[in-house]
């Protein structure tokens, strides 16, 4: 599929001579699964991976890749270059507890600002000032949805929003041990939206960049999500079709206008409310979580290297950009939205999505 341009059918049907059988991946959790990724998914996920410039061997790094990975040097991969990063969540300052990393928004902002990342978007309770991203420059939103839980559809519209309307790259962080499955989840149906991929091909390429993502209950949800998100990816490229030729047509004008109608609204805040007090891992309200045992676990796998100081490591990195293919979604001429929600803490800027995509290096 990279190297010879075959097919996923073609790659898969030459593993199945022989009438070989492969075992399914799937998630990480504990228990039964009534949800598996096959090979021929993943070789779907990396066809759509190379056609849209999210993966490309000239310029892929797998000494940063595996470096980075690692919970003493951030734990962070990005799942679509230049566009976002998935990272396990800071705390309110850098320590080591249990034999487990944990690292402030401090020691973070140095590789983000070198990587053109733009936008913080939480999802777990707070475990760290938002200011402490606001202060350096970042625009910073809270989205909290239970761990292991799936988002309701107001947070999957505000999500989207957000990120159609970013500068730069997106971060995006759960729990401070994780930052797997929430984050995994709301990061697919973005690409199944601007993308086309299916549920399964979104989830096999986010595993791939990410092990671990997307888990339990959180699968079907994508699955169920993914007929909605398509069309909406359709109606949103009609619309900036329109918007780059001058006209809008009255029947797609109404379909966007039911699309954003679809009971997506979640409550409202006000901009000046204060920052809430910080809270404990014990109120994400499960104790020790899915995303604790799956941190464990990737902790002891890792090699145990003795580690740098995570602020040293990403100040010193400065890393070159490439250029990947645009999305299904494109970026001239998407018009700068001039409304937020009232819940977003930040200056809400609304730059086209950019063709432009950096690449660890």
């Amino acid at each position: 599929v990279i190297y010879l341009g075959k097919t996923p059918e073609e790659a898969y049907s030459i593993l199945m001579l022989g009438d070989t059988s492969y075992i399914p991946f799937r998630d990480a959790a504990y228990g039964s699964c009534n949800f598996y990724i096959t090979l021929l998914d993943c070789f779907h996920a990396v066809k759509k991976a190379m056609q849209y410039g999210f993966f490309n061997f000239n310029s892929f790094r797998l000494d940063e890749y595996e470096h980075y990975e690692k919970a003493e040097n951030g734990d962070l991969n990005w799942i679509i270059p230049g566009r976002f990063i998935a990272f396990c969540g800071p705390y309110s300052r850098t320590r080591l507890e249990n034999g487990y990393y944990q690292h402030s928004p401090e020691a973070y902002i140095p590789y983000f600002k070198n990587h053109n990342v733009t936008t913080i978007i939480r999802l777990n309770k707070r475990m760290y000032n938002a200011k402490q991203f606001t202060n350096a420059g970042f625009d910073h939103y809270d989205l909290f949805f239970a761990d292991g839980s799936t988002p309701t559809d107001a947070i999957v519209k505000e999500f989207l929003d957000i990120c159609e309307s970013a500068e730069g790259a997106i971060a995006v962080h759960c729990k401070v041990l994780a930052g797997l499955g929430r984050t995994g989840t709301l990061i697919a149906c973005y690409i199944m939206k601007h993308y086309r991929m299916t549920a399964a091909e979104a989830i096999a390429w986010i595993r791939i960049c990410r092990p671990g993502s997307v888990i339990g209950p959180q699968q079907q949800f994508l699955v169920t999500k993914q007929s909605n998100l398509w069309l909406e990816g359709d109606y949103f490229r009609q619309k900036l079709r329109g918007q780059e030729n001058g006209k809008h047509r009255a029947a797609v004008s109404k379909l966007l206008l039911a699309v954003d109608d679809i009971s997506l609204h979640g409550d409202k805040h006000h901009d000046d409310e204060q920052e809430p007090e910080l809270y404990s891992d014990d109120d994400e309200g499960y104790g020790v979580t899915q995303g604790d045992r799956l941190r464990a676990l990737k902790s002891r796998r890792q090699s145990k290297t003795s580690a740098v100081p995570l602020t040293v490591i990403l100040q010193s990195s400065v890393q070159s950009c490439n250029t990947s293919e645009p999305s299904l979604s494109g970026s001239a001429g998407i018009a700068k939205r001039t409304t937020r929600s009232a819940s977003r803490k930040s200056s809400f800027k609304s730059p086209p999505i950019s063709r432009t995509k950096t690449v660890l290096r």
